[in-house]
């Protein structure tokens, strides 16, 4: 409703300079832009029901079949990236927690504060400053034609896109994992597992962990959830064929069967990783369980 109430016409993506008025109207027609606003909508609410996206106003192709052959880029981008800063940031987000006295857990805090502050879109700037253009060790941008029938090439152009990512990723998620350890450092199941005989890496592994992962889970879905949406910025940087950079695209070309699709199909997967993330919560904590099977 917003994206038709802005000025300007799809339609106009079709006509070249100079264009008559028979023109206009039969581009409007073409596109559906002539039509009432309710009808449009239910012309989009009919198709959804159908599973079709509908076809791109400019080239003409199934907005799903684009959307799919997106996602091969955007859904490695992410899941990598969201690996690689699990793997930083909770080791790192335990030793800051458990040696906050010592100078190296200060340090680490000061430098996740640094990192969430930073823009991803500096951060790859930087990457590619250095490590494409200084050094040549990576490609600046793009993605191979070939695709994934060339993977050591796809890995290799996705690299600095997926450093850049979990830099700024794991920073927010160490802050998680620090507050999180805190809390665990404080409680009384840890001091009375000491206090039977366990040593403080047994009890912490043992008993911390498992608990303190809890709230964490949800975090992560939601970082998982926002970095999906959030490549855009890291695919228009890095120049890659992603699905943000479809969306963004389509904005500039108001086609707006690739706007809804994209954003139908973004959704769709930001729900779907919440329920993961509930589900997660559920496995780890068995008290979750017992409370909603106690519930009538």
């Amino acid at each position: 409703m917003l994206l038709r109430l802005l000025p300007g016409d799809p339609a106009n993506a079709l006509l070249s300079v100079g264009a008559d008025e028979a023109q206009i109207a039969a581009a409007r027609r073409q596109v559906g832009s002539d039509l009432p606003l309710p009808q449009q909508f239910l012309q989009f609410i009919t198709s959804l029901a159908q599973f079709d996206l509908g076809t791109s106003f400019v080239s003409r192709t199934s907005v799903l079949d684009e959307i799919m052959a997106r996602l091969a880029v955007t859904v490695p981008l992410t899941l990598l990236s969201f690996l690689l800063a699990i793997v930083v940031a909770v080791p790192l987000g335990i030793i800051a927690a458990v040696k906050a006295d010592r100078w190296y857990g200060a340090a680490i805090s000061v430098v996740s504060q640094l990192g969430i502050a930073i823009p991803v879109f500096w951060v790859g700037i930087l990457l590619v400053t250095v490590f494409a253009v200084n050094l040549r060790l990576f490609p600046s941008g793009g993605f191979p034609p070939q695709g994934w029938n060339a993977p050591l090439e796809a890995l290799r152009t996705l690299f600095l896109p997926i450093i850049t990512i979990a830099i700024v990723m794991s920073a927010s998620l160490l802050r998680y994992v620090r507050s999180a350890t805190q809390d665990v450092l404080g409680s009384d199941y840890l001091r009375t597992a000491r206090a039977m005989g366990s040593g403080f890496g047994e009890a912490l592994v043992r008993h911390g962990i498992r608990n303190g992962a809890v709230p964490v889970v949800s975090i992560l879905g939601i970082e998982l959830a926002t970095t999906l949406l959030g490549a855009v910025v890291v695919e228009r940087v890095f120049t890659l064929p992603g699905l943000g950079s479809m969306l963004l695209l389509a904005i500039e070309q108001r086609d707006y069967p690739n706007i809804q699709g994209v954003l139908f199909i973004s959704t769709l997967l930001v729900l779907l990783i919440g329920f993961l993330a509930d589900l997660a919560q559920r496995f780890i904590d068995p008290r979750l369980r017992e409370r909603s099977g106690s519930q009538p």
